[in-house]
């Protein structure tokens, strides 16, 4: 009996069919369904007796079949016949300078001394970050690898976020290779967002608030505060904003008023906010005032008043010669009165001059 089964063992272990092991058989269960037989038969009384359940289990465990225990199986083991990775944690994440750890644990394995990479895969391609024993590329001085294969970043940067692939090669193994991906997010806190909020709007206008900010990851989400409590994103809501016309946009962080009241007025905050922390900028003060339309008409018709006046007064200055439109050159020249008997004869030479003797009768 136990050398038919032994034999069988050994089909096994070589990769060889056993479909010609009884479908109840405790080694059948053991070893999975990919080794069990499809067949509707049942199985004579002598088969179970040939396959005891610990005989089994001893055997598969001295022939090296079965190292590991596996968690999840009613019989805690599983075969070894590949390379089995796992991981604790497929999409870990951590805050920006904290410690990480990505889990690659080995599961199953022949192969005493495997081959360990990890790769970093981004847009651009993948890139070593473990290879030959070695650290390299940005986590050159912030990383190191936990036995056997599990990458610890002792100082996480924001850069740090992408998709991790670590990659074990048994050549002992019947299943030489197998990897796992894991996806870390590396969470930044946001900074003091930029925040612009008018200084005076006229009573019935329109009026938009801004807030942004663009270090913080995943993308910041906004809040509005007035005198501190924070605005609901619907004005009907609350009792102290009912009165209010506004829309808010939480993800853009715009708050635009549709018609400003008197009970607009305030002093208004933003906070930027995802799930590693928030920022606020400082409060900025709102006032809201009435358009007095009377003044503005009454003023009007003055200024019209003062230019119709100034313009009347300078026609009329004109008119009685207060301007002199004539002008002087410096060619005139003004004759000389008679009165000493003698005629100025002026030559083509200016300043050059003849006289003559008349005769007074």
């Amino acid at each position: 009996m136990y050398g038919q089964s032994n034999r069988a063992l050994h089909r096994l272990q070589d990769g060889e069919n056993t479909s010609g092991l009884c479908p109840d058989s405790p080694l059948n269960s053991l070893m999975g369904p990919s080794y069990q037989r499809r067949s509707s038969s049942r199985c004579p009384p002598c088969c179970t007796a040939m396959f005891p359940q610990k005989l089994t289990l001893r055997y598969l465990k001295a022939t090296g079949v079965l190292r590991h225990p596996l968690k999840g199986r009613s019989d805690g083991y599983f075969s070894a016949l590949a390379v089995v990775l796992k991981t604790n944690n497929e999409s870990p994440w951590t805050n920006e300078f904290d410690r990480i750890e990505l889990s690659c644990l080995i599961e199953s394995i022949s192969t005493s001394n495997p081959r360990i990479e990890w790769k970093k895969i981004t847009n651009e391609g993948p890139s070593y970050v473990y290879f030959d024993g070695k650290i390299s590329g940005d986590l050159e001085n912030r990383a190191v690898i936990r036995e056997p294969a599990t990458l610890v970043i002792t100082n996480a940067t924001r850069s740090d976020t992408a998709k991790y692939r670590c990659e074990v090669t048994a050549a002992a193994d019947q299943k030489s290779v197998d990897e796992i991906v894991i996806d870390l997010v590396v969470r930044v806190k946001p900074v003091v967002p930029k925040c612009s909020v008018p200084k005076s709007v006229p009573f019935g206008k329109s009026a938009e608030l801004s807030c942004m900010e663009e270090e913080g990851f995943p993308k910041s989400q906004y809040q509005w505060f007035k005198n501190r409590e924070e605005i609901p994103d619907d004005p009907k809501s609350s009792l102290k904003f009912f009165n209010s016309s506004y829309t808010l946009n939480a993800d853009t962080g715009t708050l635009k008023f549709i018609a400003v009241r008197k009970e607009d007025a305030g002093e208004y905050s933003c906070r930027a906010k995802n799930d590693a922390g928030y920022s606020e900028c400082p409060p900025q003060k709102m006032e809201v005032y009435n358009i007095d339309v009377v003044g503005i008409v009454l003023g009007v018709l003055v200024v019209v008043v003062v230019l119709v006046c100034m313009t009347a007064g300078i026609c009329c200055a004109y008119k009685r010669g207060y301007f002199s439109s004539q002008k002087q050159t410096g060619n005139n020249y003004k004759v000389p009165a008679k009165g000493d008997g003698l005629d100025y004869v002026r030559t083509e030479d200016e300043g050059d001059f003849r006289h003559k003797s008349s005769f007074v009768i």
